[in-house]
């Protein structure tokens, strides 16, 4: 699951500097497109291997242990993020785009055992309910006058205390925990998807009138991009782990 957050994604002085006097609307649509194009790459790769379960045997040695193919699958997403977090400056706009893809690839396979695990139903019923949550909150993020840094701050405080409670629960296997964290990993994802909308409407504002080149435009939207595009898969997962259905 990728349960780890999404919002230090952008250097601090990179935002800081972008102004908010008018909206970029083609920044903003290139940050959807991106986000779409990430978020379709994953489910089509999550049906073709679930469709062919042969090819998710070479996640596991003949002892049902994970293999290399599958530590690569488990742990390279957050390596892939890490890297265009933390080397942001240094990658070349192609790079950060390629790396995005390749995550997005990546976290597609993953999600495979997910449609082996859950019965269609649910996992259809689930993935529809997070895009309306996450469509109803992006537009109040995107038409609110109300700055929405403060809130901002304190999903990020609930964030850090899901990802604690998830650690603690991993020794406990508490069932009530797990549907505790749940619940509130939707409200707190949800929560983000405004403020994160909103941060990158600042942004693309500030973009009009700064001067910033091209090449380092389209990195900023592809990282804008994967923090959308995390928002809505934890979403979803959270809301898979409340309702889904399991296969008998």
């Amino acid at each position: 699951m990728e349960n780890f957050n999404q919002n230090q994604i952008f250097p601090d002085s990179r935002v800081e500097n972008l102004g908010s006097k008018a909206i970029s609307q083609s920044f903003f649509s290139n940050v959807f497109l991106w986000m779409f194009a990430g978020l379709g790459i994953s489910a089509v790769l999550a049906f073709v291997f679930a469709l062919n379960t042969q090819w998710l045997q070479f996640m596991f040695t003949e002892q049902g242990k994970l293999s290399l193919p599958g530590y690569g699958v488990m742990f390279a997403p957050f390596i892939m993020v890490m890297t265009m977090s933390l080397a942001f400056n240094r990658l070349s706009a192609a790079a950060i785009t390629g790396l995005f893809l390749a995550y997005s690839a990546v976290n597609g396979i993953s999600f495979s055992f997910i449609l082996l695990a859950y019965t269609a139903g649910s996992v259809v019923g689930c993935f529809a309910s997070a895009a309306v949550m996450f469509g109803v909150m992006a537009v109040m993020g995107y038409t609110t006058k109300k700055d929405l840094t403060s809130f901002g701050r304190i999903m990020m405080m609930g964030l850090i205390g899901i990802v604690v409670a998830m650690l603690i629960n991993f020794f406990m296997h508490s069932a009530a925990l797990d549907y505790v964290i749940s619940i509130i990993g939707v409200m707190v994802f949800v929560g983000l998807t405004a403020y994160d909308v909103q941060k990158l409407k600042r942004i693309g504002a500030g973009l009009e009138y700064d001067g910033v080149p091209a090449s380092d435009v389209r990195k900023i939207s592809i990282m804008g991009a994967l923090t959308l595009y995390l928002d809505f898969i934890n979403i979803f997962l959270f809301l898979l782990r409340l309702f889904g259905k399991r296969r008998n």
